[in-house]
């Protein structure tokens, strides 16, 4: 479906010829903040504030390597923008993305997933729910250092090395609603909704969810973060669309348009039930499609009851995006998401960018059309002739049109 770099062919460019096509070579960007991470650290002592970045690991499931990250003498405040989605949307590079990630150190401790409250008493889970930065320290069992590998398609991580102790030694500041409900003894779904509902934001429902503080007390479990993010999405993206089922439709045929990161997304909202199409188009000489000739397209479905024909992150995201526009707006619409990956988008750094760039597309004033396939027509003009036609085919096929779509 996606294919990477081709390891010879990092070998042979080393990070300076641009023999991938890439603007600049993320491996080396990675690099080198890998570098000034370390310069920055005492022998085997990290000191810093953590954004709070907090990842739950899935390896040797279920002792999971939890990672807690410290930008090195990073402090108050200053540590925020080196973890921090809704603050980076639309101000921050792909290119200092990376940088921001890569120059945190990552402290390494195992924790089997039943035991989450250990973490809740060194703090660690408590320092990855607060709303501002919190001063901590790492004591490592070995120096970090530098990893140079020549294999495209890496996330744009920071070095790493197992702890020996992992210390919070500021005060965090949760969010009251999550205080009240941290002791509470109701499912995890149903405490991630609840927080939703009072405005906690997305990523530190996230969190809170991957590290056990939510759930049933006794049956609390650590979540690797790529679970949780993906149940999360699901769980308020189901509770929303309750709601959304009953509501009125609109009446226009509607199309969205939005750019971050070298993604471009269209999203065309029209008359109908809740059904929500997915389409993703890789364009050749990007990150994973290096050895494509053509744009590669992806399509996925989610029925109005919420269910998917694969399983899939970045629809989930978008799609949490979709039915949260819907449910604030107070009416029901069927959707097309439709996601182009250029060149520019060199280096993954997960689905957050998909679910930012669909809300903020979803906050523009649309353009308005008679019918669907003016709206898709539209919204693919800006591809090469034989990738419009596919994706006008696959989403408005002969049989949905009506007879005047013809005769004009």
């Amino acid at each position: 479906m996606m294919n990477k770099v081709p390891p010879h062919l990092c070998v042979k460019c080393k990070g300076y010829r641009k023999l991938c096509g890439l603007p600049v070579c993320p491996i080396m960007e990675r690099f080198r903040a890998n570098i000034k991470a370390i310069m920055s650290v005492k022998g085997r002592e990290v000191e810093g504030a953590t954004p709070p970045s907090v990842i739950v690991g899935e390896a040797h499931y279920p002792n999971v390597p939890v990672i807690f990250n410290v930008p090195p003498n990073v402090r108050g405040d200053a540590a925020k923008g080196f973890d921090d989605p809704l603050g980076w949307w639309g101000r921050v590079s792909l290119d200092e993305i990376i940088r921001r990630r890569a120059q945190q150190v990552a402290s390494i401790v195992k924790v089997k997933v039943t035991d989450p409250f250990k973490l809740y008493d060194n703090e660690v889970s408590v320092a990855a729910v607060s709303l501002k930065p919190v001063e901590s320290e790492a004591v490592l069992r070995k120096p970090p250092k530098p990893k140079l590998t020549f294999s495209a398609g890496l996330d744009p991580v920071g070095p790493a090395a197992e702890a020996e102790e992992v210390r919070v030694v500021g005060n965090a500041h949760l969010p009251r609603p999550l205080e009240r409900l941290m002791w509470d003894d109701l499912p995890a779904s149903e405490g991630a909704v609840e927080l939703y509902r009072r405005d906690v934001d997305m990523y530190t429902i996230i969190r809170a969810f991957s590290l056990g503080l939510l759930g049933r007390v006794r049956r609390r479990k650590l979540v690797p973060t790529r679970w949780a993010i993906t149940a999360v999405d699901r769980t308020l993206t189901n509770y929303m669309l309750r709601r959304v089922r009953t509501l009125p439709e609109i009446s226009d045929v509607e199309l969205y348009e939005g750019e971050y990161l070298g993604n471009k997304f269209k999203v065309i909202l029209y008359p109908g039930r809740p059904l929500i199409e997915w389409v993703e188009v890789w364009y050749p000489l990007t990150v994973f499609t290096q050895t494509a000739l053509k744009p590669l397209i992806i399509y996925n479905k989610a029925t109005p009851l919420g269910r998917t024909e694969t399983l899939d992150g970045g629809f989930d995201a978008a799609k949490f995006a979709v039915i949260e526009h819907l449910s604030r707006r107070g009416r029901k619409a069927a959707a097309i998401v439709i996601r182009e990956i250029t060149p520019q988008y060199y280096a993954s750094v997960g689905n957050w960018h998909i679910r930012e760039t669909v809300r903020n597309t979803l906050s523009q004033p649309p353009r308005k059309y008679r019918t669907l396939l003016d709206a898709v027509k539209d919204a693919v003009a800006g591809m090469d002739p034989s990738t419009r036609r596919e994706v006008v085919e696959l989403l408005v096929p002969v049989k949905y049109r009506k007879i005047d779509d013809f005769l004009r």
